[in-house]
């Protein structure tokens, strides 16, 4: 492992344990991240809103969450991690509080922009690459991954936990109690989130490790790599934008007549299963290399949600989702991993940032188009386009970087 937070900033008092402190803050996130995709589709049509009106607030709220990234990533280096993660934290209390708090769809959209609210339930956030330049350091480039893997572990298994939550609205509903107003009390235990995600992100050190300049020579002599990367990872972003967890829930709750806590638990599952796959993904990529084991396990996950789009009944549908959910996040600490691995450490926090910001941007571009499309077709036209389009970058990628191997590989 690396020389930990605590050595560097020299207050071993205050920074215990950071590792698990990102480790605990991810999870409440993904938690509700969780929770909160899978209501908000629920919630807008409660209130009245169209399926497009659904797709163009999920495109706002990506929009404004790849500015919020660009920040991050200009200003990691000169403020450090620590205070940019608390700023953040504060947006996701006032997020959730605001948003219980309106019912005006203009209004709504304004806090979508601004604020943390995720449609995806995933790795679309400011956080991320402000945590991930955090973990790197903390890693040495044999754990890198590994470590990757438990972080995402750390936040699929939270997230299956806030699938199952975001049902809860649905049983007050059976119970008597108003379903509106319990749908608010999700949103304002959103806004509790941050707040003890805010505590967790105070434990870091204050003094940050010098991590590069970010407004000149932020990225150096990695800058063609990261571009390209940025590039393709922006295609495999926008196939993605099509089936944010928000819209896949629309289309199950349209298609199939799915209830809230029917979906709570199916996304509950499919959470579970990519928890499990994350540690297989670190093993395979021990084996076969981190871009094979991005490349090879997200294919049949394409193919598996294809198939998805045109299955005839609702149970066939769910078990096709459930193969694609096993197989399709095996990519996320890999990636992660493979970004850390071929920048320098002075690069990590500008190449966190400037590829996940084209991948927020162009996530942003397309579920306005699905939600235009659920809302003037009953075909799954966005699920069959993600599909072929994730396809498509997965060969572009292995294309590219099948020979560009990172340090570990290079030794072993």
């Amino acid at each position: 492992m690396g020389a930990s937070m605590n050595e560097v900033a020299g207050a071993p008092g205050r920074a215990l344990n950071p590792m698990n402190c990102l480790f605990a803050a991810r999870a409440l996130r993904d938690f509700g991240d969780s929770f909160v995709a899978i209501l908000l589709p629920a919630y807008l049509l409660a209130l009245g809103f169209t399926p497009l009106a659904v797709g163009v607030l999920a495109t706002v709220s990506l929009s404004g969450s790849a500015c919020l990234t660009i920040g991050a990533g200009l200003l990691g280096s000169r403020y450090g991690y620590r205070r940019l993660l608390l700023i953040a934290a504060g947006l996701m209390v006032a997020s959730g509080l605001a948003f219980a708090a309106s019912r005006d769809y203009v209004v709504l959209l304004a806090i979508a922009f601004a604020g943390t609210i995720n449609p995806s339930a995933g790795n679309v956030s400011v956080f991320v690459p402000l945590e991930h330049a955090a973990l790197a350091h903390e890693a040495g480039d044999q754990d890198r991954t590994r470590v990757f893997a438990f972080y995402s572990v750390a936040g699929a298994l939270a997230a299956a936990v806030g699938a199952l939550v975001a049902g809860a609205p649905g049983l007050a509903a059976l119970l008597g109690l108003d379903r509106l107003n319990a749908m608010r009390g999700m949103f304002v235990l959103y806004a509790l989130l941050g707040v003890v995600a805010r505590f967790l992100y105070a434990r870091l050190p204050q003094r940050q490790i010098p991590i590069g300049r970010v407004p000149r020579a932020a990225l150096g002599p990695s800058r063609s790599i990261v571009i390209r990367l940025a590039a393709l990872f922006s295609l495999d972003a926008f196939a993605g934008g099509f089936v944010v967890q928000s819209l896949l829930a629309l289309w199950l709750f349209q298609r199939f007549h799915l209830s809230l806590p029917a979906a709570g638990v199916f996304f509950f599952c499919a959470s579970l299963l990519a928890a499990l796959s994350y540690p297989v993904a670190a093993r395979l990529s021990r084996r076969f290399g981190l871009v094979n084991t991005m490349v090879f396990t997200h294919i049949p996950s394409s193919i598996a949600l294809i198939l998805a789009a045109l299955a005839p009944t609702l149970g066939f549908a769910l078990a096709l989702l459930l193969v694609r959910a096993a197989l399709s996040q095996m990519d996320v600490p890999t990636r992660s991993s493979y970004v850390m691995a071929v920048v320098t450490e002075a690069e990590r926090p500008a190449a966190a940032s400037f590829t996940s910001v084209p991948r927020s941007l162009a996530s942003a571009a397309s579920p306005a188009m699905a939600g235009a499309l659920f809302a003037v077709y009953a075909f799954a036209w966005p699920l069959l386009i993600c599909g072929s389009l994730k396809i498509v970058y997965d060969f572009l990628l292995l294309a590219q970087f099948r020979h560009h191997t990172p340090p570990e590989e290079r030794r072993a």
